[in-house]
């Protein structure tokens, strides 16, 4: 890809300066990084549609200081989609990814990472996922944020009756993501998250903290619950980090918790592309996701007799 033009659909993208590096240590171009998002917008877009994104841009590459954009830019064109989002100061106008050519123009605009909205936009008060932040010390204790997670797993699904799905976030540690039907607001599920993570490290206190500072925590695994709240945002499933090796925040199954081998480098920018179309479209560890929407109102008595 060396600049000019990409059909997406029915949009027309141009293209620009496509040969610029942005990944100084592997050789990754920005014409690369349009063709990672547009072989993966598929599976990135029912993920993304109806939530506000937010996008972080590196034009002189990941050495670069990065420009964050929630607002979208005057010179963006008329078919990008667009949603005003109330903030404690005002509102901004942000992206919504709803079909692939948005995608596609983000990364032509040096977007290496998207972040989007735990709720959409028809109810962007009630979210419709909870998140789990297992975030290591450091890189060298990632066997141990398996392990919690795979213990958060067994609580989630195997005691609260709840669904739950993983995701590498592209740094040191897991994603947890629980679908629900976005009946509840921000405050509430962040109070049920905080009782289900109070729960698992009553039970593993050397293995996993809930401390907020960094001084208290020691060599545990922090589970961060501070993404459940409104106008928050987490990394979407599937997009580039702006890291060295362009690591990918990417869906596993279950089952790849189990591997002690496992490790979050092996998803990358360029081994991301042949995985899934090696698993093909029934082997994505995400499918059906949104169909398993649910409620708290069962899982939170349930918890309440555990923690009591």
């Amino acid at each position: 890809m060396t600049g000019g033009k990409l059909t997406v659909g029915r949009i027309t993208v141009a293209l620009s300066n496509t040969q610029k590096v942005l990944f100084p240590g592997e050789g990754i171009t920005k014409g690369d990084l349009v063709g990672y998002y547009h072989g993966m917008a598929g599976l990135m877009l029912p993920l993304l549609r109806d939530r506000p994104v937010s996008m972080t841009r590196f034009p002189d590459g990941i050495a670069s200081e990065p420009i964050v954009q929630k607002n979208v830019p005057s010179y963006f064109p008329d078919w990008i989609t667009r949603a005003r989002v109330r903030k404690e100061h005002g509102s901004l106008q942000q992206v919504i990814c709803d079909k692939p050519a948005t995608i596609v123009y983000l990364a032509n605009q040096a977007c290496i990472e998207l972040h989007a909205f735990l709720s959409r936009l028809d109810r962007i008060r009630e979210p419709d996922q909870l998140i789990f932040d297992l975030d290591p010390p450091d890189a060298d204790r990632f066997g141990d944020v398996r392990t919690c997670a795979l213990r958060l797993r067994d609580l989630l699904t195997g005691e609260l009756g709840l669904p739950a799905f993983v995701k590498t976030t592209g740094g040191r540690g897991l994603h947890v993501h629980v679908p629900l039907n976005a009946r509840a607001d921000f405050d509430e599920v962040r109070e049920f998250a905080r009782q289900a993570a109070g729960v698992l490290a009553a039970r593993n206190p050397d293995l996993l903290t809930t401390e907020q500072r960094k001084d208290k925590r020691g060599p545990r695994i922090y589970a961060d619950l501070m993404r459940n709240a409104y106008a928050q945002l987490a990394v979407a499933p599937y997009s580039v980090r702006a890291r060295p090796g362009a690591p990918v925040a990417t869906p596993l199954s279950w089952d790849e918790l189990d591997d002690p081998a496992l490790h979050p480098g092996w998803f990358t920018l360029r081994t991301v592309p042949e995985r899934v179309r090696a698993a093909g479209r029934t082997g994505d560890p995400w499918s059906g996701l949104g169909r398993r929407r649910t409620g708290l109102a069962r899982a939170r008595a349930i918890l309440q007799r555990i923690a009591a």
